[in-house]
């Protein structure tokens, strides 16, 4: 019987070499169909996904660990290649992953004991990937009440204070009051940042407040009946700073504006377009006016093809163009713009169209035009849009014979 692993990341959470015992190496199947390796030793530092953290990355005699799971106290390892029973093996841990997650962790402690010390909250969800921490709080927090939160959190930082991890006795454990999602049974592992937060937590942390670096609330939405929260902590939260401080240089570069005056500038932009827009409307109506007194009044079918017709005017045309003719009309824009479909009206092409009358049924032009010119759309009886593929005479000549 293979007797529980010790956890060599509770002693000492900044180890990231070791040297273990292989106890057991079996062959299995990994989720994707690959044929894996799974480990268990005496001793080990890596840490294993629980707790909404991702487990350690790293290497067991410079072969891969690409997973690593703990189930009743035994730690797995999952490795590509195998290992000898009975070896004695070199453990690698991925430092850099494992501090960065030590810093996304304690920032969250501090955070959520914080939420929970000034407003009662509970922390009810948790998720430390490795881009970026999600917290569910079971509350609603403004944004105020988040900034003043973060303010503070901030603050525990610059204090530095020390970062205890222990596990107490069962008298001792029932006489403290502490966090913690879930009931537990067994050694319960108490984390404690004095004056900021007390909880039950299984994962590394840093030994002081003050290698946490920033805190920085990103995000929060409404989730649940209470608040999420994502959040960037040391490393994450210097690096999301400056990919946003290049961008907002570069905006201010575009927009001739000094940084903190982006905003004013981009709404400014926001009113100039909306007005810009306005008039463009009014000219294109005018334009299209114009367009539509070219067209000579009569009852027989009529086809046009425009190429500087945007689709959304579509509609607007139709209803111009039913005002001075009685029969059926067919408009034609090609679908790639900049095509004149009188220069190229031999080429096969695509055409975006719209069918109109006031006193036909249009759908059984509609249904043909689509089943000969290999065309999708339908509309109502005054009006029928779509698409067809062919050149601008076929189609001119089959709207113009059509006969109802």
């Amino acid at each position: 019987m293979i007797e529980k692993t010790i956890k060599l990341y509770d002693e000492n959470s900044y180890l990231s070499e070791f040297s273990a015992k292989v106890l057991s190496c079996r062959e299995i199947t990994s989720s994707k169909g690959n044929k894996v390796y799974e480990v268990i030793l005496d001793a080990t530092a890596f840490f294993p996904e629980g707790g909404g953290q991702a487990c350690d990355a790293g290497y067991l005699n410079e072969i891969e660990v690409t997973d690593v799971q703990e189930k009743e106290e035994i730690i797995y390892h999952t490795l590509t290649a195998p290992v000898t029973e009975g070896l004695t093996v070199k453990g690698e841990i991925n430092h850099t992953r494992r501090f960065d997650f030590m810093q996304q962790h304690t920032g969250e402690h501090i955070l959520s004991g914080l939420v929970h010390k000034h407003f009662g909250y509970d922390n009810v969800g948790f998720h430390l990937g490795t881009d970026i921490v999600t917290i569910d709080f079971s509350g609603v927090l403004k944004e105020e009440d988040l900034r003043t939160m973060e303010e503070k959190a901030n603050e525990a930082v610059f204090q530095n204070i020390p970062v205890t991890a222990c596990y107490p006795s069962d008298d001792v454990l029932k006489a403290m009051n502490y966090r913690s999602k879930k009931e537990l049974s067994g050694a319960v592992r108490i984390v404690t940042i004095e004056g900021i937060d007390t909880c039950a937590c299984c994962a590394p942390h840093v030994k002081f407040t003050g290698e946490v670096g920033l805190i920085k609330i990103v995000s929060f939405q409404s989730y649940k009946g209470g608040t999420r929260l994502e959040i960037l902590c040391g490393g994450r939260a210097l690096r999301d700073y400056n990919r946003k401080e290049k961008n907002i240089q570069n905006i201010s570069v575009l927009l001739s504006a000094k940084i903190y005056d982006t905003s004013e500038a981009v709404k400014r932009l926001k009113e100039e377009k909306s007005a810009l827009e306005g008039k463009l409307s009014s000219l294109s109506l005018k334009l299209l006016s114009c367009k539509a007194e070219s067209v000579p009044f009569g009852a027989e079918p009529y086809a046009v093809f425009d190429s500087e017709i945007e689709d959304n005017q579509l509609r607007n045309y139709a209803n111009l163009l039913k005002e001075r003719r009685e029969g059926i009309i067919g408009i034609f824009i090609p679908t790639i713009k900049g095509t004149d479909p009188a220069k190229n009206s031999l080429n096969q092409q695509e055409y975006r169209y719209i069918l109109c009358s006031k006193n036909t049924d249009i759908r059984p032009l509609g249904s043909e035009l689509n089943k000969t010119f290999n065309g999708r759309g339908g509309g109502s009886k005054e009006m029928v849009q779509g698409s067809v593929t062919g050149n601008k005479d076929e189609i001119e000549s089959f709207i113009n014979n059509y006969k109802d």
